[in-house]
């Protein structure tokens, strides 16, 4: 933990005086990304499994489709850089790299794609099913999972599930690096990514709907609200998305049919 949180001395006020006190944040560090020579984005995001978070990002954005076109990667911890080399030295098409936009992710995420380019997107199929109670049984499990915000309060947690367990869990300043972080994961380790379920401390924007469905991610499950465009790409794309799940209760936005109202 001590590479994601600093200690600091700050100055507490309350109505009757103040006080000094230490206080834990959560570091936040610059990450540039470089894509077979060639520098495509700088994002920031807590200093930890930035291999992983290279590769979920160019997963996400499309630039990159599985581990068999990884040659290298190199990691520079200390100057928060990431290389990877890919067979074909592929490169963004067209005029994709300029027309990266800062998404509207907090630790400032940037996408060189939006809601539109979703048109192309293939539908997610899944027969998967889940119980309403094993939906919150499973978000319990996540918020306890979430050490380093119950600590600071200051990162997004995500994590891959199956309908029974958490298989990978990640923590980030960024809700879309602590997804990215997770697909990385997946795509370097072999797990996969079919009928299961992601769940996310952050909104869910379309961005992050496409991310999931670039994934085949089937269900996506959030503690946190939707947007308008993400709720219409979630049902456009075949994703059954939940959010305000909190306490015994949930919103099922689209595709109610994979949770199961009766406890199975």
């Amino acid at each position: 933990m001590d590479n994601e949180t600093e200690k600091l001395t700050v100055l507490k006020l309350t109505e009757t005086g103040s006080s000094s006190i230490e206080d834990i944040v959560a570091k936040e560090s610059p990450l540039t990304i470089v894509l077979n020579n060639r520098e495509l984005v700088t994002l920031l995001c807590s200093p930890v499994n930035l291999k992983y978070l290279a590769v979920g990002f160019l997963s996400s954005e499309g630039l990159l489709q599985s581990k068999d076109e990884i040659r290298r990667i190199t990691v520079d911890d200390r100057r928060g850089v990431v290389r990877v080399e890919t067979e074909g030295n592929k490169e963004p098409a067209g005029d994709a790299v300029f027309k990266r936009f800062i998404t509207s992710g907090c630790g400032r995420g940037a996408s060189f794609y939006n809601a539109v380019d979703a048109q192309g997107q293939r539908k997610v199929e899944s027969k998967i099913e889940i119980p309403t109670l094993q939906v919150l049984a499973l978000v319990k499990e996540f918020q306890h999972r979430s050490q380093i915000y119950r600590t600071t309060g200051g990162v997004h947690s995500a994590t891959l599930c199956d309908a029974k367990s958490i298989i990978v869990f990640s923590e980030d300043i960024g809700r879309h690096n602590a997804v990215d972080k997770i697909f990385g994961e997946c795509i370097l380790n072999g797990i996969t990514t079919d009928d299961r379920i992601i769940i996310t401390s952050g909104r869910v924007s379309s961005e992050i709907v496409l991310k999931i469905a670039r994934r085949n991610v089937p269900i996506i499950v959030s503690k946190s609200a939707p947007t308008n465009l993400g709720v219409r790409l979630a049902d456009n794309l075949g994703v059954t998305l939940v959010g305000f799940v909190r306490g015994k209760r949930m919103n099922v936005y689209t595709h109610a049919g994979r949770i199961a109202t009766n406890a199975k």
